[in-house]
């Protein structure tokens, strides 16, 4: 997903500060993730030669079916193993009175073709939430309680909540409001085993303020490198900073640019999901100016050799 955010200075200070109510941040982890989750981080600032460097990427790369151009379509799939990637991330779709994907047989059609062509469908977004939007729409909050069952019913882990355009987070209200909704229906989430990715165009400690607020270990940041660095954060330094624990997920893109040949330092992004632990997926949102299918190829061919140079380290 895109988007600006054009509010809250207080979410350009340096991370390790107060949020935006001047509170600390702090994170209710277990104590394994904690240890999990700062290990890795640890050893990689602390620059130990033979130890940091060791630390191979051990997460997938998949694809977005709204970069496919065939979003919430069973198609997706095959396309997508086609181009090479590990998985794809599907679109929920937008109903009236229900979600597309809440349909069974619909369910049942989406997994077979993934057993078909042996490509994992990874995670949902919930792209209604572009139209109802979470902070201020009683139907936002429905969408997002309805989302839970059907990733339960598809074995997926994750389910996007994109907040952007007229959506985005601006205040802090907005961001308490949002994190007191997630909180009702965050246990849900926590039964069937599904974890609500925050996508938006705040700083990670703001999502952090939000996460906190929910009282959950289901709802995590589902971390989008573009935006974030479009929105003027340090991406590499926010990724260290949340640790393996805090992020379900990551978009992969600098658009309108092919990877490599904008603004963002891939390399070190990766050399921060690897050196943190991050075993999750990362997932191309990558415009396609000339040809989806070439431009996809080249995307990945780019992410892949990045991977490769650094397992080699």
């Amino acid at each position: 997903m895109d988007g600006r955010h054009r509010y809250n200075p207080d979410a350009m200070a340096p991370l390790y500060e107060t949020d935006v109510s001047d509170r600390p941040v702090t994170r209710l982890v277990t104590r394994r993730a904690f240890i999990g989750a700062a290990v890795p981080t640890v050893l990689a600032a602390l620059s130990l030669p033979g130890i940091a460097s060791a630390t191979k990427v051990r997460f997938k790369v998949g694809v977005t079916d709204w970069n496919l151009k065939l979003g919430g379509k069973i198609e997706a799939i095959s396309l997508a193993k086609q181009l090479g990637f590990d998985g794809v991330q599907i679109s929920i779709g937008r109903g009236e009175a229900k979600l597309p994907l809440s349909d069974p047989a619909l369910q049942k059609a989406f997994l077979n073709e993934s057993e078909r062509v042996d490509l994992k469908i990874e995670s949902l977004c919930l792209d209604i939430l572009h139209q109802n939007y979470l902070k201020s729409d009683p139907l936002g909050q429905r969408w997002a309680a309805d989302s839970i069952p059907i990733a339960k019913a598809m074995g997926v882990r994750v389910v996007l909540l994109p907040f952007f355009g007229k959506g985005s987070l601006e205040t802090a209200a907005e961001m308490d409001k949002v994190g007191d909704i997630l909180k009702e229906i965050a246990p849900s989430a926590e039964k069937a085993g599904v974890i609500l990715g925050l996508e938006d165009t705040i700083s990670a400690r703001d999502n952090v303020r939000i996460m906190d607020r929910t009282q959950s270990s289901a709802v995590l940041t589902y971390y989008d490198v573009g935006n974030s660095t479009n929105n003027g954060f340090d991406v590499v330094k926010e990724i260290r900073w949340l640790g393996s624990a805090r992020i379900c997920e990551v978009h992969l893109k600098d658009n309108p640019h092919y990877l490599g040949e904008g603004n963002i330092d891939f390399r070190a992004v990766i050399d921060a999901l690897a050196d943190v632990g991050f075993v999750g997926w990362a997932q191309l949102e990558t415009d396609s100016p000339a040809s989806v299918e070439a431009d996809l190829r080249r995307n990945l061919k780019f992410i892949r050799g990045l991977i490769a140079a650094r397992n080699a380290a």
